[in-house]
Formats: structure tokens, C-alpha cells, sequence
């Protein structure tokens, strides 16, 4: 999902936890998570120096974000490396 009035810039919201996702958690006894997002930082994120504020979303910088922004759409695969 896109959201151009995010409080974070820009966000796009990341189909996760799948099914298959779920089951891999149940099995191993731990939660999958959840709710998470790829945004900039915002007003909020930039007077953040010190401390993770993403709740465990994806954050790049503003100008990145408007880069992803602009080439992802609703139902594009997206892959996350450690």
C-alpha cells in the first residue's frame, strides 16, 4: 500500500506477514510481526540522532524514499537482505 500523506514523508506498506511467513514463526515459537512499512524520515525521524524510532519499519532518508516512491507500485515483489 502507498501512503503520500505518511507523518514519515512517503510510505509504502509491505505485505508481511504472508502465510508462509506465519507458519515459519509458529513453528520456531516466535512472533512474526508485523505492520511494517519502507518510509523517509519526516519531521519526527530527523530529530531522532540517538535512538531507533521505526518500530521496526524500513526508514531511509527523505530523497530515497521519493526514488522508491516513484518506482514501486501495489503488488511488486520487494526483497529485504540482512
Amino acid at each position: 500500500r502507498v501512503n503520500p500523506a505518511s507523518a514519515y514523508h512517503l510510505s509504502l506498506g509491505l505485505d508481511y506477514p504472508r502465510p508462509e511467513d506465519r507458519a515459519r514463526a509458529r513453528a520456531e515459537g516466535v512472533d512474526p510481526g508485523g505492520d511494517i512499512m519502507i518510509h523517509g524520515r519526516g519531521p519526527y525521524g530527523n530529530q531522532q540522532k540517538s535512538r531507533d524510532w521505526t518500530a521496526g519499519c524500513i526508514a531511509v532518508n527523505d530523497q530515497e524514499i521519493e526514488e522508491i516512491f516513484a518506482m514501486v507500485r501495489p503488488g511488486v515483489p520487494v526483497v529485504i537482505y540482512p
